[in-house]
C-alpha cells in the first residue's frame, strides 16, 4: 500500500495545539494518509529531558485522526557536538521516547557534523582532520548502536544532508557512500536511512554524482523518504529568504513535487518496489495550501511507475521461452 504523508512544520505551529490541529484537519480534508511529527514542535523536550505533559497533550489530539506517524528529531542535535556530547544523547533518547509514546516505529535524525551549521557564521571554514572525523564517526556510530539496542521497536533513520557553499563538506552525510558506510559501521537492523530527495539532487549537482545511481546503491537501507522539489542549486549559509532564492533557482526549496527539476520518478523507481515505507512530503510552510496538489503529482508519479513496471512484467512474460 502506497502511504503518502506531510510533515507538521514545528515553525508554523510553534507549540500552539489549536494550530497544531487545524493542520491534521486540513491534512484529513487533503486525504493524507501520514503525518511528520516535529517532537520539538510542541516543547516535548525541555534541556534533554521528555515532557510527560506535553507528551500527554501530543497524544490526545493524535486520538482524534486516523492518520498513520513517524517523528523527526530536533533539527541541531549533533552526535558530533564537542561541547554537550552527553546532553545531545539526552535529547536524541527523549526523541526515541517520545516516538514510542506516540506508537510510531520511525524517527528521523539528522547525522553528524564535523562542523555544526551553528558555527558557520563565527569564523572561516575550518579544516577537521582524518583522523577527528574517523573519531567522530566512531563516537557517533557507537551511541546509535547502543540507542538502537535500547529501543529495538522503533527504526532510526539518518538523513542524507544537503551541501552549503563554501561550508561543505562540512558533514559526511553529504555524499550518499558516505552515509551508507556509516549506516553499515553501525551494524543494526533498525538503523536504516531517510532518502531526502531534495538533498539528494542538491549533492548530486554539487559534487557532480548521479543521484540516480546514488539511490539505487542504497535501496536497501531507505525505510523513510522526505519527496520535495528544488533546483539544485547550493547556498551560502546566510542565504535564507525563499522569495530571493527561487527567481534564481537556489536553495533547499521544499517545493511541491513537480515544481522543480528533480527526477522524482527515476529515483524513486529505484527502491519503490521494495519499499513499505512512507513518502513524506517535506513542504515549506509557505506552501501548505499546496499540499493536495503536491500529493496528487506525487500520486501520478508513482501510479506511472507501477504502470510501466507491469508492462516490463508481462514483456517479459511474453519473451520467456517456455520448456
Amino acid at each position: 500500500m502506497l502511504i503518502i504523508g506531510t510533515k507538521i512544520d514545528e515553525v508554523r505551529i510553534d507549540a500552539d495545539f489549536d494550530k497544531f490541529r487545524n493542520d491534521l484537519d486540513a491534512f484529513a480534508r487533503f486525504g493524507i494518509d501520514a503525518t511528520e511529527l516535529p517532537v520539538h514542535g510542541f516543547d516535548a523536550i525541555k534541556k534533554g529531558q521528555l515532557d510527560d505533559r506535553q507528551t500527554a497533550r501530543v497524544i490526545k489530539v493524535l486520538s482524534d485522526y486516523d492518520f498513520l506517524y513517524c517523528v523527526h528529531a530536533p533539527n541541531p542535535l549533533n552526535l558530533m557536538e564537542p561541547a554537550d556530547q552527553t546532553l545531545h544523547v539526552s535529547v536524541l533518547r527523549s526523541s526515541l521516547q517520545f516516538t514510542r509514546a506516540i506508537g510510531s516505529r520511525i524517527l528521523v535524525y539528522h547525522p553528524g557534523r564535523y562542523i555544526p551549521e551553528e558555527a558557520f557564521l563565527i569564523g572561516n571554514k575550518s579544516d577537521v582532520s582524518d583522523d577527528a572525523k574517523k573519531a567522530l564517526l566512531e563516537r557517533e556510530a557507537m551511541t546509535l548502536a547502543v540507542l538502537a539496542d535500547e529501543f529495538p521497536d522503533i527504526v532510526i533513520c539518518l538523513e542524507n544532508a544537503r551541501p552549503y557553499l563554501y561550508h561543505s563538506p562540512y558533514c559526511y552525510a553529504e555524499k550518499i557512500e558516505l552515509l551508507k558506510e556509516q549506516v553499515l559501521r553501525i551494524n543494526r537492523k533498525n538503523v536504516k536511512i531517510t532518502l531526502d530527495f531534495g538533498h539528494l539532487y542538491m549533492s548530486a549537482c554539487f559534487y557532480d554524482f548521479d543521484p540516480i545511481e546514488a539511490a539505487e546503491g542504497i535501496a536497501g537501507l531507505i525505510a523513510h523518504a522526505h519527496v520535495h522539489d528544488n533546483f539544485g542549486h547550493a547556498v551560502y549559509v546566510h542565504e535564507k529568504q525563499q522569495t530571493h532564492q527561487i527567481p534564481f533557482g537556489k536553495g533547499d526549496s521544499h517545493m511541491p513535487v513537480g515544481w522543480g527539476e528533480i527526477p522524482i520518478g527515476r529515483i524513486l523507481s529505484t527502491f519503490i518496489e521494495c519499499y513499505d515505507g512512507m513518502l513524506m512530503m517535506e513542504l515549506r510552510s509557505r506552501y501548505f495550501m499546496h499540499t493536495e496538489e503536491s500529493q496528487e503529482n506525487l500520486r501520478k508519479i508513482c501510479n506511472t511507475i507501477k504502470a510501466l513496471s507491469m508492462i516490463m512484467t508481462e514483456k517479459s512474460a511474453i519473451n520467456t521461452p517456455i520448456g
